[in-house]
């Protein structure tokens, strides 16, 4: 953990001059700083700029301010790159600028990947998934207007009847297509009245891997099915500061070394005092008992292999009753 990032740190820093050392002439051919150097600044300007749009919407999900949403999240980023884009060619200068008598063939072909990355951004606006963004922009559940055939997360009833509204629900939204519970005690009472095992998600509004595996992983249809038909998802909030906790549930938790005045504080100190870890995603298959059917994992990002996962945790729970 922290020695790979010193190591990375150190490297990045040393290497420049360990290449001059190596090859002296190597400084004497590049070329001399100016409007090139201006226009790269100006580049990871934007960069930068979109970047702190991503932290700046884990923020609000985390807190439920409800300012980005994914449509508004796509549509900055289309502008970004559009603008950046177009200052490549030359359309638009800054006051450090150089004059840009031409456009070089490097600036032209960076200037096509920025103008084709927001191209590629744009259905996402009528929910495409935009794959190569998942994990970045909000997940799908923020998103307002969702042009599919069917889809959708609604609430939909089951044997016995999927309640209409859950616990949390006002805040807390499952992914797109799938019924969740977010209150611990709350799903384990209907996974007993239905007679299912309970599919425990340690999840977070800022954790990049859970919604790269909503994303990715869930939407396959094996995988979807047996989520939906042989489990009940309970999804647990490892980071959600704005939902206070009860009174009654509020206590000092010796591993955090603070009260659980919190459900991200709470649903933590579940995570990591039952199942000895603090990391998510993480996903436990468990009876009514709460006591893992497998053995808990991670990310999985092959759907394959965690469908066999799903599976081996439902052939677990059948053997036990």
């Amino acid at each position: 953990g922290p020695a790979i990032g010193m190591f990375g740190f150190s490297l990045a820093l040393a290497l420049p001059f360990t290449l001059s050392a190596i090859f002296p002439g190597f400084l004497s051919s590049m070329p001399k700083s100016g409007g090139w150097l201006n226009s790269v600044k100006v580049c990871l300007g934007f960069l930068e700029l979109a970047l702190a749009l991503k932290f700046l919407s884990s923020a609000d999900l985390a807190w439920h301010w409800e300012w980005f949403d994914r449509e508004i999240f796509l549509v900055l980023w289309i502008v970004i790159f559009v603008l950046m884009g177009v200052y490549l060619l030359g359309k638009i200068k800054f006051s450090h600028d150089s004059d840009l008598p031409y456009v070089s063939v490097p600036r032209l072909f960076f200037a096509i990947l920025s103008f084709s990355f927001a191209v590629y951004m744009v259905p996402g606006l009528w929910g495409a998934p935009v794959s190569v963004l998942s994990g970045l922009a909000p997940p799908m559940n923020t998103q307002d207007f969702i042009l599919t055939a069917g889809g959708g997360g609604s609430s939909g009833s089951g044997p016995t009847g999927f309640p209409a509204k859950v616990k949390y629900s006002e805040s807390l939204k499952a992914p797109v297509g799938f019924r969740a519970f977010f209150e611990l005690e709350e799903g384990l009472a209907y996974a007993k009245e239905v007679g299912k095992p309970v599919l425990l998600d340690f999840t977070g509004h800022t954790c990049v891997n859970c919604r790269r595996m909503e994303d990715l992983v869930w939407i396959d249809k094996e995988v979807g099915r047996l989520i939906k038909e042989e489990y009940v998802l309970i999804q647990l909030y490892a980071d959600d500061r704005n939902i206070k906790m009860e009174q009654d549930k509020i206590h000092y938790s010796e591993i955090l070394k603070r009260k659980t005045d919190d459900l991200g504080y709470w649903n933590l100190d579940f995570q990591a005092t039952k199942y000895g870890s603090n990391a998510q995603p993480l996903y436990v298959l468990a009876g009514h008992d709460l006591v893992p059917l497998v053995k808990p994992q991670g990310a999985i990002f092959d759907a394959k292999e965690y469908a066999a996962y799903l599976q081996s945790g439902i052939d677990a729970y059948k053997r036990k009753k």
